[in-house]
This record gives structure tokens, C-alpha cells and sequence, in this order.
């Protein structure tokens, strides 16, 4: 078989090396990001989160004369996910090669992607482009393609005009055009407290709680059983799910506080804003409810994550490219989000296609086979060759 370069396992292995759960800063790896393309000439920008503790990275290759616009994005996000609770063989933070695999936490998703992006940056440098080729890392994807918003919007506010963007993320380098919309949600209802044999004195937050978690459910009920379907999907229709609920303090206390956490994913037909509205109405209801009970209770609706479908036309340009530089076509859609809705609402047309197995990502001995390493820099190799014509 043959072995992916060593640029690319050295790379892999230095990002591997860096902790960037999205709990904690990524700055360790931006830094790194900074500094490799800082080695090779090229300009790269930071765009932080609020309190600056996080930064996406954008940064262009431009074209041999000079151009800055067009050409394309390659995008991936710089954290993982926690290793908490799970059973390990080996270090998650450090690279361990067996039965030609590569085990470690982000060697699937979605480190390896950009490694390869890293072992490619010689090449890139000294290839006459036609077209530049932008490069976008970003933060807190896992939780809800949370910093990719703010990297969409420097990539518009420079007038970048990409003609098209891969988001490396696992599809085993199939050309994926679509996915679900993301939208994840807590709302928190406060009561009052009170002794559990004297109930008429507080209000039961739980109560009100479990009537909007019900509310919940009867939404998802519908939307399977009566709203549209794509057969492309492994679940057909929008998902609805209560995933997380939070409330009391003991059994013989009324509780005050009750939070419910739910998420939705919905197809591209679906509105999804008409949708969150619906439920959000519901929600407020509850609220004056409460209030009209007791002046002292509320309730919060807050939408905590969200980012848009993918639904990309088999006749756009990236899609033919992806094919030219080796991305095996697909008609089938992905039941996971990624960033690639948000450059697909900002006119960019988009495609994943990234190497690994999502089967392998998050789990514990997260691996990528090698043979998809090799996949994906042939994948790279070939887009120098198209961006040079």
C-alpha cells in the first residue's frame, strides 16, 4: 500500500499533539497555523471570538499574478471533542500508527484533513496558480459551527469571491452536496420554590418544563409523520429531539428552575425560522402563564447554536471540480451538520468532501486509515493541477 508523505504524517502528528477541545483555547494551534504559513510567505488573518481566548484563521495563496479573487476555499475547524469518560488503548493526544491506521483524537475528524493541507503548502507556493487558493481554520465547530460565522463573514467583507469551497470534513472523499440544517436550543423556565407539602406557595418550574418537552415531542411527531421527506437521507425527515433537561434541587422542594435543551434538524425545505418561531411562541405562552401565577417567575428562550443545510446542485462548477480532482461522486446526504451551509448562504457554493469515516469520528480510538490520507493529498495534488490550467 502506499504510505501518505511524511510531510503530511508529521504534520498530522504536531496537530494531533495540541489539545484543542472545544472547551478550551485553540490559540496553541492557531499559533502553529500562523507560523507555518508565516514560513512559506504567506499572510494569514485572525478573527477572535468575543473574549478573545479563540481565533479562526483565514489566510490566501494567491494566484501567480498577484489575485486574490476567485479560486477556492478549503475550510476545516480546529477543535475536537472531549475524551472524557472514554476508553482509550493509546494516548488521544498522540499520534500511534497500527494495522495501517492512524489512532488519535482529530485524526478522523478533522485534523488529518488539515495536516495534509500543511504537508501541501510547498507545493501550493510554488505552483503558477490561475486562481488563488484560500485557506479558512476555524473554532468551535463541534459545538455548533460557532466561529465559522464570523470566518464567513471576513471572507465576504474582503471580497474574496470564491467560485467554490470543500469542507474537509470525513466523507471518506465522497463529493457530499448535502446535509441537514443545525439548530440547538435551551429554554429555562423559573418558578418559585417551596416546600413539597405546601405546592400552592411556589411554582413548579419541572411542570412547565415537561408541557414544553411534550410540546416538543408532538412537533417531532409531526414533521415524521406529516412533513416532507428526502430519501437521500438515512432519516428522511426533519429530526426533532429533547435532549438534556435540568431541574430541582431535592425531592422535597419545589423546584424553581427547570431547563430543557432540545435540537432540530431540518431539510432544506423546511423553514427553518418559521419553525423555531412556532415553538418559541409556544414556549412564551408557558411564560405568561407563569407570570399571570406568579409575578416573580420567567422563562428564557435562547438559541444556542445554529448553522444552515447544504443543499448544493449537481450542476454547480465545485461539484464537477471535486470530481476532476478525484472526490468519488455521491448522491446520498449526510445526516451530520457541518460549516459548509454558512458558505453556502454567503453565494459560495460548496462541497464536503474531506478523508476518514464519520463512523470513526468522536469515538473512543478515533483512527483514519492511511490509504485515505494518501486519498485525500492525491485529492490536493490534482487541485494544483486544476487551479494552474
Amino acid at each position: 500500500m502506499t504510505r501518505p508523505s511524511s510531510a503530511s504524517l508529521r504534520e498530522i502528528s504536531d496537530l494531533i499533539a495540541l489539545d484543542t477541545t472545544s472547551r478550551d483555547t485553540n490559540l496553541p494551534l492557531i499559533d502553529l497555523l500562523e507560523a507555518k504559513l508565516q514560513a512559506v510567505g504567506i499572510d494569514s488573518k485572525r478573527i477572535y471570538n468575543e473574549d478573545r481566548s479563540k481565533a479562526n484563521l483565514l489566510a490566501t495563496i494567491p494566484a501567480d499574478d498577484g489575485s486574490r479573487r476567485g479560486g477556492v476555499v478549503l475550510s476545516g475547524h480546529t477543535d475536537v471533542v472531549p475524551v472524557d469518560g472514554q476508553n482509550w488503548s493509546s494516548d488521544p493526544f498522540t499520534v500511534h500508527e497500527r494495522d495501517e491506521k492512524l489512532y488519535g483524537r482529530g485524526t478522523c475528524d478533522m485534523k488529518s484533513y488539515i495536516g495534509v493541507i500543511l504537508g501541501k503548502l510547498p507545493e501550493f507556493i510554488s505552483a503558477k496558480l490561475s486562481q488563488p487558493i484560500h485557506l479558512a481554520f476555524s473554532y468551535d465547530e463541534e459545538i455548533g459551527c460557532v466561529g465559522a460565522v464570523s470566518l464567513v463573514d471576513e471572507i465576504v467583507s474582503q471580497e474574496l469571491a470564491p467560485r467554490g469551497c470543500f469542507v474537509g470534513e470525513p466523507s471518506s472523499m465522497r463529493a457530499i452536496r448535502g446535509h441537514k440544517s443545525m439548530n440547538v436550543f435551551k429554554v429555562s423556565f423559573h418558578g418559585v420554590a417551596a416546600h413539597s407539602s405546601l405546592p400552592s406557595e411556589g411554582l413548579n418550574a419541572i411542570s412547565y418544563g415537561l408541557r414544553f418537552a411534550r410540546f416538543v415531542e408532538e412537533i417531532a411527531h409531526e414533521l415524521r409523520t406529516e412533513g416532507p421527506s428526502d430519501p437521500a437521507f438515512i432519516e428522511p425527515t426533519t429530526t426533532m429531539n429533547v435532549n438534556l433537561i435540568n431541574g430541582g434541587i431535592a425531592v422535597n422542594t419545589i423546584p424553581s428552575d427547570c431547563t430543557v435543551h432540545f435540537e432540530f434538524r431540518s431539510l432544506a425545505v423546511v423553514d427553518r425560522e418559521a419553525l423555531t418561531a412556532r415553538i418559541k411562541n409556544f414556549a412564551s405562552q408557558l411564560g405568561e402563564e407563569m407570570r399571570a401565577r406568579n409575578p416573580q417567575a420567567s422563562m428564557t428562550f435562547e438559541q444556542v447554536a445554529g448553522a444552515p443545510g447544504l443543499d448544493t446542485a449537481p450542476s454547480e462548477e465545485i461539484v464537477d471540480l471535486a470530481a476532476r480532482c478525484g472526490a468519488i461522486a455521491a448522491d446520498d446526504k449526510v445526516t451530520y451538520g457541518t460549516e459548509a451551509g454558512l458558505f453556502a448562504a454567503a453565494g459560495i457554493p460548496t462541497v464536503v468532501c474531506g478523508p476518514g469515516d464519520i463512523a470513526q469520528a468522536h469515538a473512543p480510538d478515533e483512527f483514519i486509515e492511511l490509504e485515505q490520507i494518501v486519498a485525500c493529498e492525491g485529492f490536493m495534488d490534482q487541485l494544483i493541477k486544476e487551479l494552474s490550467s
